[in-house]
């Protein structure tokens, strides 16, 4: 067969020849095994996700044979007393999860607020004002900060900023604790400002070079394009960015174990202790536990109740920043 190709058309028995070769063969039999392994591996994080959601699933579920839903949702108080075995007589434990939620949202609030402005101009500035040198430089520079270790955060949080914080109040008659929302708020949007600059320096950075082009050939100055062109086309990308730094700060543990106290705070005072979600599933699980008992299964509880409220974050981001990513490639 070969040899009849090869009196028709040389380069026609050339490319068949390739094409039924042993090493071709050997080589789609090797696409084969990595397609393979690939699904494997995707199949395998797959049902590693589903039993981790269905063991927080399963606990939480037990958790409520001890303690109603409703006094867990609604409860204003937070203040889980020793576990009681499944023998023992009933519970005297406060369950509430709003504290906990109150907690997390005023540090993320705090967070947002010193990450968000400062990651947006760390983005404008690497991707509209740096050249091609300045920008392989500084922005991993910029990302050096994502790769520090959060407990090195922590650190930071309780024995430089957090003392600092109270002398600094003293002096302006001001009563502020060591363990403050403050301290952990600050500190953590230091660490999620490069999260928030590199997802927003890439969507920015996918605006069309023709809008700028033509915002400038109309006579705007590179500010105004900025404000009125480039910002406006990026914005589900840089809102995307911005939730999915939320989610970050929502999840973070060794910053607010270390900065922002135990104390189940509802209180707007960034100076006061306050705690989190995480804080209090490290708190629960720490030391030998009955896991047939309220006190410990609530920790699976709040652990499954930050597990939705994250996942919904970042399904949003991700589904934002796609849309924003297709829309400005078209």
């Amino acid at each position: 067969m070969i040899g009849e190709c090869q009196w028709h058309s040389p380069t026609y028995e050339v490319s068949m020849f390739i094409w039924i070769g042993p090493k071709q063969k050997q080589s789609g039999l090797s696409e084969d095994w990595i397609k393979g392994f690939f699904r494997l591996s995707s199949w395998i994080t797959i049902a590693i996700t589903f039993c981790i959601i269905a063991s927080l699933a399963y606990e939480t579920i037990k958790f409520f044979t001890y303690v109603s839903p409703n006094d867990f949702f609604f409860n204003t108080t937070w203040s889980p007393q020793t576990a009681f075995r499944s023998d023992s007589v009933g519970s005297s434990g406060q369950f509430g999860i709003i504290p906990l939620l109150w907690g997390t949202l005023f540090i993320t609030i705090l967070a947002m607020i010193i990450a968000g402005p400062l990651g947006l101009l760390c983005a404008i500035l690497t991707s509209e004002y740096l050249s091609t040198a300045q920008r392989s430089f500084a922005k991993p520079l910029l990302e050096v900060l994502a790769g520090i270790p959060t407990v090195v955060y922590g650190f930071f949080a309780a024995i430089v900023l957090g003392p600092w914080l109270r002398n600094s109040g003293a002096t302006f008659g001001l009563d502020v604790a060591t363990e403050s929302a403050l301290a952990a708020g600050v500190v953590m949007g230091i660490m999620i400002i490069p999260l928030i600059s590199s997802i927003t320096d890439d969507v920015i950075k996918a605006v069309p070079s023709s809008m700028r082009d033509g915002a400038r050939g109309l006579g705007s100055t590179r500010e105004e394009t900025i404000i009125n062109i480039i910002l406006p086309a990026a914005l589900p990308g840089i809102v995307a960015g911005f939730i999915m730094a939320i989610s970050r700060a929502i999840g973070e543990t060794m910053i607010v174990v270390m900065a922002a106290g135990l104390a189940a705070n509802i209180t707007a005072n960034p100076l006061e202790a306050v705690t989190t979600v995480t804080v209090q599933i490290v708190t629960l699980l720490i030391g030998d536990q009955e896991f047939d008992s309220a006190k410990t299964l609530s920790a699976f509880a709040l652990a499954f109740a930050l597990f939705t409220i994250t996942f919904i974050l970042n399904w949003i981001a991700y589904r934002n920043y796609k849309n924003a990513i297709n829309r400005l490639r078209q």
